[in-house]
């Protein structure tokens, strides 16, 4: 019977995976498009505002005293404050160009559809993406307010690893860290924070430690955490596949150690433990 959840948990599993990946690539293709347009048209923009403010300068040595309608209408649009300001709006217009083609970049690399094999990878480039998709879920709902990450990267070089499977393993404890800080509505004595911790530990192993102080698990439910199927979310709101799958990535493909630690009132730690040659 286990060995048949198993197989189904994995099916299922696949099947979601491949399709997130799918519309994440094709998402950020969609926005990379107009993205790009928008990106390269903003240094012309440039070139051409300062011709005409340029030409503008000019005409006004030439001709400093302008017919009263004219200076009328230049005293209207605030004619000083606009060839001040300008510059400074092209300048924001890049700067969320700008951050829209980091988004870009990191969807292309959370999905990493064309990456099956193992490679040498960055496992802190990994969270930083993930933590960019979970960006909006951090932001203050109805009221609440902001999950706050702290993050203490230690020094760690590339692992040989599976980074797209990975990156589904922070998107997972990451998620349920933050569904369980968001459900804490009635502590008021502790803003909600994710600890994300990285260091090299013995036996040539990389340690990623991500920690919330939220409500906490009881010892039943922690016991259960990593069987297939197992959720404490309504019905419709979880499968039950996210820590079982994120355990077989971690120990069966990884050949490392998927563990947590929770008590009620205390929050929940999980401890991710992966070699860095196999």
């Amino acid at each position: 019977m286990r060995k048949l959840q198993q197989t189904q948990a994995q099916l299922i599993q696949s099947e979601k995976m491949a399709s997130l990946g799918q519309m994440v690539a094709g998402i950020a293709h969609e926005i990379n498009n107009p993205t790009s347009f928008i990106y390269g048209n903003i240094n012309p923009a440039k070139e051409y505002a300062s011709d005409l403010l340029n030409l503008l300068d000019i005409y006004q040595l030439h001709y400093p005293e302008p017919d009263s309608e004219i200076a009328a209408e230049t005293e209207a649009i605030d004619l000083k404050y606009i060839k001040e300001d300008f510059f400074k709006l092209l300048d924001s217009m890049q700067m969320g160009a700008d951050r829209i083609r980091a988004i870009v970049f990191s969807l292309r690399n959370f999905s990493r559809l064309d990456e099956s094999d193992m490679k040498q990878a960055d496992i802190h480039e990994g969270i930083e993406n993930t933590l960019l998709i979970l960006h909006h879920q951090l932001k203050p709902k109805y009221g609440g307010v902001e999950i706050e990450v702290i993050k203490e990267y230690g020094l760690l070089p590339e692992i040989n690893c599976y980074p797209s499977e990975l990156n589904q393993v922070f998107m997972h404890i990451l998620g349920n860290a933050i569904n369980a800080l968001r459900s804490q509505t009635d502590r008021k004595d502790r803003s909600p924070t994710i600890m994300i911790r990285t260091e090299k530990g013995d036996k040539k192993r990389a340690i990623a430690r991500i920690a919330d102080n939220g409500p906490g698990m009881s010892a039943d439910v922690l016991n259960k955490i990593f069987d297939p199927f197992f959720t404490t979310k309504p019905v419709g709101y979880g499968t039950g596949l996210g820590l079982y799958i994120s355990y077989q990535i971690i120990v069966d493909k990884h050949g490392g150690k998927l563990s947590c630690i929770s008590a009620p009132g205390e929050g929940t730690e999980f401890t991710i433990e992966i070699p860095i040659e196999n």
